[in-house]
């Protein structure tokens, strides 16, 4: 068998704030790509069932904590990240046994644990389901989709020789639907569900890209037990919050920062654009407090070729300014600000990622970010 940053905004995340996710009977993550959503794949899941008030991702779900506990916020906050940009195709040998709900990539570790608690997918054994596969970054490849075999226990971490050998659906360059980079858009197929399956069982996604070596992965637990897609185990009695947060922002730090801030982000990143020349920008504020805050924007190379040089350019909100800005050179027209690299991060390699920080006055809806590479 052979085998990306950002959440979205919380309006976006409030409009799948769903108790059941109903089976439209579609890709896969680390730097901001994609992944499993139909059925959900344990880090979108996680994903969802962490969806606060404030912005925060902070799971209920027993299984979703414990692999926050080991993998940190970060992990969720690129639900669609699970990938390894060296993988071109390789399973079994490159990913370990108990490493492949992670990919074998560190930052997603506590994902392979073995628990029986995780978010589940309620399924229909031989039914026909509409797939959705997430498109935070369209690319050529193909979708496999494995099985666990029926001697397969939740209670030990998942092998290559738990899964039936062959894909029981397999998808080479899939229509999508909606815009890519948000949570509307996403591939979509249809295909048959494996038979003589019931209880519980683990569905295995690889999207192995045919325009460079970065392969996705990721785990979706379900049971077949007549279900039609309902999912069990996400939010505060099923429902992530849907009212937007109301608690007082923190105190403003007495001086702007001159390196990248540590702590994690108060307030999902925005989706990234698929602007056709390769790069992304993945925008986040990272801590507020009274008329004003600290935000983040995380550049991404996804091109065959090594930068020299690159640019963001997003629109203020009206009322918004930008006190500061650190690992970048801006400037501003009207209400458009351009950042520009700095001398020390400029150069960047396939794939590679670098970031840049600042300080801005006033509130408002998070924008997106456009960003080129030179």
């Amino acid at each position: 068998m052979n085998r990306s940053r950002t959440a979205a905004l919380l309006t976006a995340a409030v409009t799948l704030a769903v108790g059941a996710l109903t089976v439209v009977i579609h890709s896969s993550p680390a730097a901001a790509h994609g992944a499993a959503m139909t059925p959900g794949s344990r880090t979108y899941l996680c994903w969802r069932d962490g969806l606060s008030q404030t912005g925060e991702i902070r799971p209920n779900n027993p299984a979703c904590s414990s692999a926050v506990n080991t993998s940190g916020t970060n992990s969720l906050y690129n639900w669609f990240s699970v990938l390894r940009s060296d993988a071109n195709g390789r399973t079994v040998g490159f990913i370990p046994d108990g490493k492949l709900c992670s990919g074998g990539n560190t930052g997603f570790s506590g994902y392979d644990a073995a628990r029986n608690d995780w978010p589940l997918t309620h399924l229909t054994a031989g039914a026909r389901m509409e797939f959705k596969y997430s498109n935070w970054a369209h690319h050529p490849g193909t979708f496999y989709f494995y099985v666990t075999k029926n001697s397969w226990s939740p209670t030990r971490p998942l092998a290559w020789s738990d899964l039936e050998e062959q894909p029981f659906l397999q998808v080479t360059n899939p229509p999508q639907r909606g815009a890519v980079g948000t949570n509307d858009g996403h591939y979509y197929f249809s295909g048959n569900l494996p038979a003589n399956k019931s209880g519980r069982h683990i569905i295995y996604s690889r999207w192995v890209r045919s325009d460079s070596q970065e392969n996705f992965f990721g785990c979706s637990d379900v049971t077949f037990d007549g279900g039609n897609g309902e999912v069990t185990g996400i939010g505060s009695g099923g429902n992530p919050p849907t009212t937007p947060p109301t608690t007082p922002p923190t105190t403003p730090p007495t001086n702007p920062p001159t390196t990248p801030p540590t702590t994690g982000p108060t307030t999902p990143p925005t989706t990234p654009p698929n602007n056709g020349a390769g790069c992304m920008a993945v925008y986040k504020v990272t801590s507020t407090w009274s008329g004003g805050f600290q935000g983040e924007v995380e550049i991404m190379n996804h091109t065959s070729n090594t930068w020299s040089g690159w640019s963001a350019t997003w629109t203020l909100p009206a009322g918004q300014t930008i006190h500061s800005v650190w690992n970048g050179s801006s400037t501003l027209s009207g209400s458009t600000i351009t950042v520009a690299n700095a001398g020390h991060n400029g150069a960047l390699a396939p794939e590679g990622r670098t970031s840049f920080g600042f300080v801005a006055g006033g509130t408002g809806a998070l924008p997106t970010v456009t960003c080129t590479g030179r």
